[in-house]
């Protein structure tokens, strides 16, 4: 069913490794094609296997499996955005909501799975365009959340959100958390959201710490368009990040578009997946 697979990970820790050498063992007993990516290659150095530049690694694969924890997924997804490729997750991090095989049963899940035994789910991307003075500075895009936030300065920023061209608010907050079903168990979580069905067709805005204590989390259309305005005077004090990574320092009147992307990440899932028993699992709910 997989012929050709590419390999992610973003970790040096030893435990990867280890990981990596058993996954990339098994795969060779199944005469299955490997590609490793950059992070690969420095804990599999000598391997004799094809590597690719990230720009080039999905090219003619028809699986990637991410190892690591799920700051590794969300690399990979935005990796495999455009390219319609399958995406696995091997849990060697903490949490593991997306990364959902856990190391200890790897070999057997991993074996289901290449047998064709598992189940597949979509999941939307946001894309994010930053404006400033009407010209585009850049775009990027997010599987958990696009972000405006407060940077190394214990004060609160300034903004306006406007949703489909409506004035939702004008606040000041320690920032604001645009995030798609899938990063409602992520960051927004922690600042009060609630948590989403990764299957529902929403965005869910939670205000960082709001000046307005009645300013609460709000759940929209996932086919809105965001717009956060920055209307903080000064610089070097707020930033864009798109899943955890900092795209931009932001200025005053920058306009941080955010809207569903055009195209989805498929993940894979091994058969027996449920999303409750994760939730469960990984919050400790009884």
């Amino acid at each position: 069913m997989f012929k050709r697979i590419a390999l992610i990970t973003n970790s040096h820790a030893a435990e990867i490794a280890e990981t990596l050498a058993g996954v990339v063992k098994l795969l060779q007993a199944r005469r299955i094609d490997i590609v490793l990516d950059e992070g690969c290659v420095r804990l599999l150095p000598g391997s004799g296997l094809e590597s690719a530049p990230p720009e080039q690694l999905p090219g003619g694969c028809d699986l990637a499996i991410a190892i690591g924890g799920d700051g590794t997924m969300l690399r990979a997804a935005r990796l495999l955005a455009d390219c319609n490729v399958p995406l696995l997750g091997i849990n060697r991090g903490r949490l593991g909501f997306l990364a959902d095989i856990p190391a200890h049963s790897v070999d057997s899940e991993l074996q289901q799975i290449l047998d064709g035994e598992f189940v597949e789910d979509e999941r939307f991307l946001l894309h994010c365009r930053l404006e400033r003075n009407g010209e585009l500075l850049l775009e990027s895009d997010a599987l958990n959340d696009v972000i405006v936030q407060k940077w190394h300065i214990a004060r609160l920023i300034e903004m306006e959100t406007y949703v489909n061209g409506k004035l939702l608010h004008s606040q000041r907050a320690d920032g604001m958390i645009v995030s798609s079903p899938t990063g409602s168990t992520a960051y927004a979580m922690s600042g009060g959201g609630p948590i989403l069905h990764p299957t529902l067709n929403a965005i869910v805005l939670v205000p960082i710490c709001p000046h307005t204590l009645s300013n609460r989390p709000i759940v929209i259309d996932g086919d809105s368009v965001v717009e956060i305005v920055v209307g903080t005077p000064g610089i070097d004090r707020a930033l864009l990040t798109c899943d955890g990574e900092t795209r931009s320092e932001l200025q005053t009147r920058d306009r941080v578009i955010v809207r569903k992307k055009d195209k989805r990440i498929r993940l894979i899932h091994p058969p027996d997946h449920d999303h409750f028993s994760i939730l469960r699992a990984k919050l400790h709910w009884g």
